[in-house]
């Protein structure tokens, strides 16, 4: 699969949000119709011969990526949302960021105990959103057949602490650096 298309769909936008930063825009992979739908295709080839009961996208880009996903795949989505955005009844987990926490919520009847749940980012960095969402659908007693992303930055260790989670991390691409 020619994952170079995909890569080169991801824009590069230097010092934002900060001074030193390499921020990756998943918007031109969004907007190029090819790029996108071979993101798509890549990721549900890769999961067809057992799929998952549920894909659960992170907060935002992630329900991007997820529900185009599930749709292609004909399974559940689940949204992994910041506290507060969601009307039912839900279970909550906090994780660090740089300075200070954050906290993620799903709706605590998102899943049951033996579903499979495919969870999907945008771009995996420090690994604290993913690993936060993934607590959670284990609290609900599911299982996580993997942590997906478009973008893999190794560096800042985020695939690693997943991994060390005992969860298999796959990305379509990653990028040296920032």
């Amino acid at each position: 699969m020619p994952t170079h298309i995909i890569r080169k769909a991801i824009r590069t936008v230097p010092d934002w949000p900060q001074a030193g930063i390499c921020f990756r825009d998943i918007t031109p992979l969004l907007q190029d119709p090819k790029a996108f739908r071979l993101l798509i295709g890549l990721l549900a080839e890769r999961y067809r011969t057992r799929p998952p009961d549920y894909v659960a996208g992170i907060d935002a880009r992630g329900f991007i990526l997820g529900a185009a996903l599930a749709y292609e795949m004909g399974v559940g989505f689940i949204p992994v949302r910041k506290k507060g955005k969601l009307p039912f009844a839900t279970v909550s987990e906090d994780y660090a960021l740089e300075y200070g926490t954050a906290c993620v919520e799903i709706h605590a009847d998102a899943c049951c105990p033996g579903d499979r749940v495919l969870l999907v980012d945008d771009l995996v960095a420090t690994g604290g959103t993913m690993l936060a969402a993934a607590r959670l659908i284990r609290r609900l007693g599911a299982e996580i057949v993997e942590a997906a992303a478009i973008v893999d930055l190794p560096e800042l260790g985020g695939s690693s602490l997943i991994r060390a989670a005992g969860i298999n991390v796959y990305a379509a691409c990653d990028f040296a650096g920032h």
